[in-house]
């Protein structure tokens, strides 16, 4: 990827450069309710240093919208004569808490080999679950149509907990209003998102963070995205498309994708030879935020290696004269 390959040692450190660089360019917008200004700075820091560290490789998983005319990291965009390895990336992951100020923003970049990463296509929205290692094994595909409180009993007894202990993040959604009555009647926790469902899917597969299960619909970019990172963690995850409109319904069905089939994490990412990098901005479960201190800031990432299942936490330093 970085002039080598996907084994060289530097990629982790070069990635956690990458969602710094990011972060730093869109941790002065936090708050200032600029939605486009601040992602397109984040979105121009992150291209720049994926040029100069050299990169070589295909958006996989980018941006779905032009800020400004910017499609520096919309999907298919190449960087580098001929591309080894595929990138997901969002340069903030809950840009709208990011300019309201709220906890729960992050940059993130995944890279794994070329074609590995599964391509959502026209689709914009994914159904899916998501647990950690501990419950991996007792996600199988019946758990997507049955009902709420029949997958939350495997993943508690997998869990060696009770139904009420468990906290499940779900979207802050209309389309969730029944799901969200049947998790509540169970006696299950909630935690409503406003966005930022990568941020929430890395909360439910990783251990010791307070979660233990993300369910619901949300975007498909981020659901492939959060996929690479369940893989990397050793975690359990399904997904299927869960079209919101009748035009997205047309488009996915042009493509000749199947509405039915039901995706596990192998299917949406198929190596196991994973790079995820993630980068606070205004502080999750997991990551600190960005902090200024001066002609300083500082800050905090999560490295993972899927190969090697590593997890490392990178604190930072950065001089701004």
């Amino acid at each position: 990827m970085m002039e080598h390959d996907l084994n060289s040692r530097n990629i982790g450190l070069d990635l956690t450069r990458v969602t710094e660089a990011a972060a730093l360019a869109a941790g002065r917008w936090i708050g200032s309710g600029h939605f486009d200004a601040a992602h397109a700075a984040a979105t121009d820091a992150m291209y720049n240093m994926l040029v100069r560290l050299g990169v070589s490789g295909c958006v996989a998983i980018g941006e779905d919208r032009l800020i400004d005319g910017n499609a520096a990291l919309c999907e298919g965009v190449i960087f580098g004569e001929q591309p080894i390895c595929d990138l997901a990336v969002d340069p903030i992951d809950g840009t709208q808490l990011l300019i309201e100020g709220k906890a729960g923003a992050v940059s993130v970049i995944a890279v794994a080999p070329r074609h590995s990463i599964w391509s959502a296509g026209p689709a914009e929205y994914l159904n899916k679950i998501v647990v950690d290692r501990d419950a991996a094994h007792v996600l199988v595909p019946e758990c997507m149509d049955a009902p709420a409180a029949w997958t939350l009993a495997l993943i508690a007894r997998a869990k060696k907990k009770s139904v009420r202990d468990l906290v499940v993040v779900v979207l802050q959604r209309l389309r969730h209003h029944d799901l969200i009555e049947e998790i509540r009647a169970t006696g299950a926790r909630i935690y409503l998102r406003q966005e930022g469902d990568a941020e929430g899917a890395l909360e439910a597969a990783m251990p010791d963070t307070g979660v233990d299960v993300l369910m619901g619909i949300g975007g498909a970019s981020q659901g492939v995205l959060s996929a690479c990172a369940v893989r990397a963690l050793g975690g359990g995850m399904l997904a299927r498309l869960a079209p919101q409109s009748a035009e997205e319904r047309a488009a996915i069905t042009q493509a000749g994708m199947d509405l039915r089939k039901i995706y596990t994490v192998d299917e949406l990412v198929t190596s196991d030879d994973i790079f995820f990098a993630a980068t606070g901005l205004t502080g999750t479960p997991i990551l600190p935020g960005i902090t200024y201190k001066g002609n300083h800031a500082e800050t905090h990432s999560l490295l993972i290696r899927a190969k090697t299942k590593t997890r490392r936490y990178i604190e930072a330093e950065y001089s701004l004269e």
